[in-house]
């Protein structure tokens, strides 16, 4: 039979489960689930908690906004199991994650501020060249290359109106321009910060139409504060990890 692990005043699992707005099943699947250590049992088999318990909640719940469900369980069911250096170790990844997206923000921004208006297509753009090399573009092996995707990949952007890629006359291949594949890195770079594709078509479009980057202001800056979000929760959730992890010495 699991023993208190702390000293002090016995609480059911609805006294943890009415603080947080939870569920007493919850409480009981979080148990389960290694968030929470092995309760204390009454002589008729009752679950009873104690303040340690309750810290435990609190950190979990703290870790989850920064660090993700999934993640937030692993670093609980470290530090229960006495694993404290796996639990480090995966917050140091979630801040790698997180410094990761920040350096995708950033190249985002760096490819929208080397973002031109596209050159006009369509009946009225002229006479096209005859191969890629003359254009000064690209062929869709190559590029995806360059952008670390298949080819699949980039058809699938062409189909949901990412890029726009004109056909070779004379072999049929997709041949990418300078805009094309500026259109390409945008949303590749859109992609990995974890917008649909349904999401950036219009905003490509709108960029195209409008001839400049004040249609996707906005995206950046929800992602900007995003991110800082998620930075400020790891803040909270860390503060509640270490009162949890003083409090069970």
């Amino acid at each position: 039979m699991a023993q208190n692990l702390q000293n002090g005043e016995r609480l059911r699992p609805v006294d943890l489960a009415r603080g947080h707005g939870l569920s007493t099943q919850a409480v009981r699947n979080y148990e389960e689930a290694g968030i929470l250590p092995a309760a204390g049992r009454t002589p008729h088999g009752y679950r009873t908690y104690t303040s340690l318990h309750a810290g435990a909640l609190r950190a979990f719940l703290a870790l989850v906004p920064g660090h993700g469900h999934q993640t937030a369980t692993s670093i609980m069911r470290a530090v229960n199991e006495g694993a404290a250096e796996e639990a480090l170790r995966l917050i140091d990844e979630s801040h790698a994650q997180l410094l990761d997206d920040r350096r995708t923000l950033q190249a985002v921004e760096s490819a929208l501020r080397d973002l031109e208006p596209t050159t006009p297509s369509g009946p009225d753009a002229g006479p096209e060249p005859t191969a890629a090399s003359e254009a000064g573009g690209t062929f869709i092996g190559p590029l995806a290359g360059k952008l670390g995707i298949r080819p699949a990949t980039l058809r699938k952007w062409e189909r949901a109106g990412l890029v726009r890629p004109r056909r070779d006359p004379l072999t049929g291949y997709r041949v990418y321009d300078e805009a094309d594949v500026r259109d390409a890195r945008l949303a590749h770079q859109l992609r990995r910060g974890g917008y649909l594709l349904e999401q950036i078509a219009p905003l490509l479009a709108q960029v195209r139409a409008a001839g400049g980057l004040e249609p996707l202001e906005g995206a950046l800056r929800d992602w900007h504060g995003r991110l800082s979000a998620r930075g400020r929760a790891m803040l909270t959730g860390a503060a509640e990890l270490e009162a949890y992890l003083r409090e069970r010495g």
